[in-house]
């Protein structure tokens, strides 16, 4: 049935090909992803779509992790030191770095320290003249409170740049590695900035990763070109087209035609297809992501526990888990994925009790037929590949104790921006890690500041939640960090702001002449040194 699937998708299809202008050539490498960046700086947004078309592809970090092994390794900083009282962290920076030289912009100068204090200052300082630019909102800092972390951020010489902290906090490092913490040019800012036309830092970038920038048609197509100034080094392809397509069966189409030399989110009831033929390949990695249901508790009647409680008994998850994800999931106990040093053992799991369920509504004073909404991801993730078809299925259980639940979608970017609004009721989404750190899940999903960043999706807000895990990252030794986080673990189970669902394995699917491609557990995809052989 699968690969009846395929083929009749494939007859639809038909000759389709990637959507790029007729005077474009499609050479290079062609990759199918589900849906168009919000930005071209990913400090700006916290969607998994712009990162994996922004953070890898056109900047670089400080630091970085390996894929393999999830250690720090250098990047434009060649090495860095930590004071001993864990204040001041001194940065040793690249030389001989090259910014993207394009026919909007050609750099004087290459990189060095005041392109790393313009970059950190614009998120951190409201009082920097390009913090308001784009609107002035920078959600993944703003979910770990790093404005009121960092005290300062000093240039000591061309090459070397200090940041002192105000407080311990042993999850930096790990935070200057996310795909967000990218390095701008402050040469172009100032270019942009004197054209009287701000905006364009975030929308005709430039960095110093291993593509640059050239083309963009909203819904249809991002193109690069490759940046042969790296300085790493590139072998990889002259040409990287974003062929956006949102729909996974026309991906893989695409995939199997040719068309498209690599894939986002193969869906489950695909991977078999992909896996029989001899021209595809198909690797998997855990991953360290969440896919959960948050309950928004600036909302009546989800301001009460109880309900949250309710709601979260209603549900069978483990049949969630078989219906959605096929077996390529494990079923959460709580916000870390097992594979985390700092995962919980001692965590009681969720268990399925309608009847349990049904007391608690009555209790919290909900009369049956009391009606709620259910907002579904339009676009598919690792996390959830499919939250219509899962909010489906919690439709039909809700209505088992008496809730008649409506579920909403809406296209990705109106879907995130009324949710930033606070107009769900309740939302199937879920969060992919950018770091190792277990603070990557505690403080940017439900942490007081991460409400008006916008991560935290069940606007649920606890001072007691937040000293714990505020605790944790200013100690350095693990096993005390692992005893706030259980504590911080019984708070949520008791609260219930969110109902963790899945741990999902990521998939990578391309074609077999493609070489030199890595699933980053971490997240975002890179193409840097992807090569392609002829057919």
């Amino acid at each position: 049935m699968r690969c009846l699937a395929i083929l009749l998708s494939l007859a639809i299809v038909g000759g389709c090909q990637p959507q790029v202008e007729s005077n474009i050539p499609v050479e290079g490498l062609v990759y199918c992803s589900e849906g168009s960046p919000i930005t071209f700086n990913p400090q700006l947004d916290i969607s998994g779509t712009t990162a994996d078309a922004t953070s890898h592809q056109l900047y670089n970090r400080l630091i970085d992790f390996d894929p393999q092994t999830g250690k720090l390794i250098p990047s434009l900083a060649s090495s860095w030191s930590v004071s001993r009282d864990g204040l001041t962290y001194a940065f040793q920076l690249r030389k001989h770095v090259n910014f993207h030289h394009t026919a909007y912009f050609k750099p004087t100068r290459s990189f060095d320290a005041k392109d790393v204090v313009f970059s950190i200052n614009r998120w951190r300082d409201p009082n920097h003249p390009f913090h308001q630019v784009s609107g002035g909102r920078y959600p993944y800092f703003d979910s770990l409170g790093l404005r009121q972390i960092i005290k300062e951020v000093n240039l000591v010489n061309g090459y070397r740049v200090e940041i002192k902290l105000h407080y311990p906090d042993s999850s930096f490092l790990a935070t200057l590695a996310t795909d967000f913490a990218i390095i701008l040019s402050e040469e172009y800012a100032n270019q942009v900035m004197a054209e009287d036309k701000p905006e364009l830092l975030d929308l005709r970038p430039i960095g110093t990763g291993p593509f640059k920038f050239y083309r963009y048609r909203k819904d249809a197509y991002i193109r690069y070109l490759r940046h042969d100034g790296y300085w790493e080094g590139n072998d990889s392809v002259p040409k990287l087209i974003y062929d956006i397509t949102p729909r996974s069966s026309l991906r893989l189409a695409k995939l199997i035609t040719g068309e498209c030399d690599v894939i986002a989110y193969p869906a489950q009831t695909e991977l078999q297809v992909i896996e029989e033929r001899a021209d595809l390949k198909l690797e998997e990695r855990p991953g360290l992501n969440v896919g959960f249901w948050a309950f928004n508790t600036a909302r009546p009647p989800f301001d009460d526990p109880r309900v949250r409680q309710a709601l979260a008994l209603a549900v069978d998850r483990k049949t969630l888990l078989d219906t959605v994800y096929f077996d390529t999931a494990v079923l959460a106990r709580g916000l870390l994925p097992p594979s985390s040093w700092a995962f919980d053992e001692t965590l009681q799991d969720t268990s399925y009790n309608p009847v349990q369920a049904k007391k608690l509504l009555q209790e919290a004073g909900i009369e049956p037929g009391f009606s709620m909404t259910i907002w579904a991801m339009p676009i598919e993730r690792a996390y959830n590949p499919n939250a219509t078809k899962m909010a489906e299925l919690i439709q039909h259980y809700l209505a088992e104790v008496g809730i008649r639940a409506s579920v909403i979608s809406h296209e990705w970017g109106s879907f995130r921006r009324l949710l930033l609004q606070g107009q769900h009721d309740s939302v199937l989404i879920g969060w992919s890690a950018d770091n190792g750190d277990p603070d990557n899940f505690y403080r940017p999903l439900l942490s007081c500041s991460a409400i008006a960043s916008g991560s935290n999706r069940a606007n649920w807000c606890s001072p007691e939640y937040d000293l714990l895990i505020n605790q944790a990252v200013r100690n350095a030794d693990e096993s005390v960090r692992l005893g706030y986080y259980q504590q911080a673990n019984q708070i949520l189970a008791e609260q219930m702001p969110l109902l963790p669902i899945a741990h999902a394995y990521r998939f990578q699917a391309y074609r077999t002449n493609i070489s030199g491609l890595q699933i980053n557990p971490f997240g975002g995809i890179s193409f840097a040194n992807v090569a392609k052989e002829p057919n």
